[in-house]
């Protein structure tokens, strides 16, 4: 019987693993991309916090490091490889700046023949240049040459040959110097490796503290891309604190590692055209690796990671592919399906008891657009209904939340539905927002004014139907309502409330000078509040508790 049950274990266990898609993430490394595309750096430079010196090399398909070389400096510079100006302060450019500068000029003489860095270095060394990866094998590069007549009589001289600066080049230097130590170039093929010398060690980019290594993916001809490589347990760790407070409750901060390990997992939205699994920023989730000062992990966050370490979030055996959360609901989560247009099991929006539990900063927003301000943002973003006239939420899901806002204007009627409802109000120019799917437009709930009547949600939504709603006790109990009444007890004794009901009221009529929205929470209402799960903590609850309660029928392993 029980080989048996360890065949039955086996053949379950292969089934359940065979079910999880194949991650970017490999060998528990992930590439966090730090700057890329539009934010792609010329020349990004590194320092030592913790460790002394680097090893130069490249992270093959394993995402294993191959080292090729390595220096003891402790403040290097990576740049794109070509002519390299550096002005006054140090900071190298493309061209030349304004005021006196020294250059690096884009030609070299190359001397070849070396077996090992080492005798590459020694040779470098004695000519006064730098050994460098070309092509798969060691040289020597020296000159900097600006034009190639010039690389060519010095070459005939030492014995080598005149080359140029390709475009897919990376030249390491010691920061603020024209002194190069190292230069990588394998035709885009390979990117360009750098990995901090020592067991223990953290590195300085751009006034943060990493983990790991870093990778130089240079678009052919342009600025390099930013990577930073590390175990993805020390990936989870650079995110917990900075999407939610390093100081909450420990239970929230365990929900919020599993969640975001589940969501590194399950993504590869950069992998194929940039080189990354994630970025660093809110398009992703944000991660600031070690931090800086007062701005960076805390032991109860780190403990979260190692309390939690390995584990993910699954639905019907698979791994959860969209593990999303946000600040706060306002008072409901909702469908993903209502939201995104995507019907996920797991993602299903619920009345949420909890998070008026505890202090939500700015959960309640009001903003007020005039008719020719949300007009003109309508116009932009290829919305024109001429001169507006009207604008109001035109259906409510079941849980309260906003899922079509109609606008009304002299060149016809425009109906947006899901997360645009909230985004297409987002203009940079008049600097307004609407934080989240949980409103109301001019005091109209579906066309209509909000009545004193029924039951509502944080003072303004109310509810299509209380069948079903979640309430909470004083002493944090759950507990699920039937029917479409409840007695409450109020501060005047008790009473018999109902639902205001549901449907869809005709709009409003006659135009408006100005269009005032008001709300509660802050997000697209998908998947876990981030304050909810901080309140259920605080009344106790485990972390497999929270994340049971904002995700449907999932299981956590």
């Amino acid at each position: 019987m029980k080989k048996l049950l360890l065949a039955l274990f086996f053949v379950v266990t292969f089934f359940a693993l065979e079910t999880v898609p194949a991650s970017a993430v490999v060998n528990d490394m992930v590439k966090v991309g730090l700057r890329y595309g539009s934010s792609a750096m010329f020349s990004a430079n590194l320092e030592n916090a913790v460790g002394s010196g680097y090893e130069f090399g490249y992270y093959d398909d394993s995402r294993t490091f191959t080292s090729l070389g390595w220096t003891e400096e402790t403040a290097i510079s990576m740049t794109a490889s070509g002519a390299i100006y550096m002005d006054g302060s140090g900071n190298y450019s493309s061209s030349v700046p304004a005021g006196g500068y020294r250059s690096l000029g884009s030609w070299r003489v190359q001397l070849e023949g070396f077996s090992s860095y080492d005798e590459a270095l020694s040779r470098a060394r004695s000519e006064g240049g730098w050994p460098a990866w070309a092509d798969w094998a060691y040289v020597v590069r020296l000159g900097g040459f600006d034009s190639q007549g010039e690389a060519e009589s010095a070459a005939e001289r030492l014995g080598g040959r005149a080359v140029r600066a390709s475009s897919t080049g990376v030249t390491v230097t010691r920061t603020r110097s024209a002194d190069v130590l190292f230069e990588f170039d394998c035709g885009g093929v390979l990117a360009l490796g750098v990995r901090p010398s020592g067991q223990e060690t953290a590195t300085w980019f751009r006034g943060y503290q990493y983990a790991g290594g870093f990778e130089y993916p240079r678009v052919t001809g342009g600025n390099l891309n930013v990577v930073n490589v590390l175990h993805v347990e020390d990936y989870v760790k650079g995110v917990i604190p900075y999407e939610m407070g390093g100081d909450w409750p420990l239970a929230a901060l365990e929900a919020q590692a599993v969640c975001a390990r589940t969501y590194v997992f399950g993504h590869s939205k950069h992998l194929s055209g940039s080189g990354f699994d994630v970025c660093g920023g809110t398009d992703c989730q944000v991660y600031n690796g070690r931090g800086s000062g007062a701005a960076s992990p805390t032991a109860a966050s780190d403990q979260a990671v190692t309390n939690t370490a390995g584990q993910c979030i699954y639905y019907n055996g698979a791994l959860v592919q969209d593990a999303v959360y946000h600040a706060s609901d306002g008072g409901a989560t909702e469908d993903g399906a209502n939201v995104w247009g995507t019907d996920t099991g797991y993602l299903k929006g619920k009345l949420d008891p909890y998070e008026a539990q505890t202090s939500v900063p700015n959960n309640q927003y009001t903003v007020t657009y005039t008719a020719a301000e949300l007009g003109w943002i309508l116009d932009q973003k290829g919305y024109s209904v001429g001169t507006l006239q009207n604008a109001y939420v035109s259906e409510y899901t079941p849980t309260g939340n906003v899922k079509q806002v109609t606008f009304v204007g002299t060149g016809g009627t425009k109906t947006v539905t899901g997360d645009t409802c909230r985004t297409i109000f987002y203009s940079s120019t008049y600097h307004k927002s609407v934080s989240s799917l949980r409103f109301d437009i001019n005091g109209r709930q579906g066309g209509q004014s909000v009545s004193s009547g029924g039951l509502v949600v944080n003072g303004s939504t109310p509810l299509p139907a209380l069948d079903g709603v979640s309430v909470i006790s004083g002493s944090g109990t759950l507990s699920t309502l039937t029917g479409n009444s409840a007695s409450v007890i109020s501060a005047s004794g008790t009473a018999v409330v109902s639902a205001s009901g549901g449907g869809q009221p005709a709009a409003p009529t006659g135009s408006s000078g100005s269009f005032t929205i008001t709300g509660t929470g802050n997000g697209h209402n998908v998947g876990m509040s981030q304050y909810g799960a901080k309140a259920m903590a605080e009344l106790g609850h485990s972390y497999r508790e929270i994340l049971e309660f904002y995700y449907t029928n999932i299981t956590i392993a």
